[in-house]
């Protein structure tokens, strides 16, 4: 079956790669079903796929395994291709700043570097 491809996902450096390859194998099937919707869907609810308001243009994919939640910050680089940034577990009700902070100074390195 060929996928129609909506978005392209590309992960800068190894930021995300380390978070993933540090969770277990149900997280990361399910990360990777979540990954699957952002690039086929046209529209991704968002329970999986929503802005985080208060930043400069950075996304965050949502993945929940049982009681534990997982962000994927992330933001658009030419039209329809998605970087990933980093990942982690969420704790709390609110977004952690410090991982905002981190994202957008990873975005900031891979333009610098584009």
């Amino acid at each position: 079956m060929k996928e129609n491809f909506k978005r392209n996902i590309y992960y800068y450096k190894r930021y995300f790669l380390d978070f993933f390859l540090s969770q277990t194998k149900d997280v990361q099937k399910k990360i990777n079903w979540t990954l699957e919707l952002v690039m086929t869907l046209e529209r991704v609810p968002s329970k999986y796929f929503c802005y985080l308001p208060g930043t400069d243009d950075l996304y965050e994919i949502r993945v929940e395994v049982g009681n534990n939640i997982f962000r994927i910050c992330s933001f658009f680089d030419e039209g329809n291709l998605v970087i990933l940034l980093n990942g982690f577990q969420k704790k709390t009700q609110k977004t952690p700043v410090g991982e905002i902070d981190m994202a957008e100074k990873i975005k900031k390195e891979y333009f610098n570097e584009k």
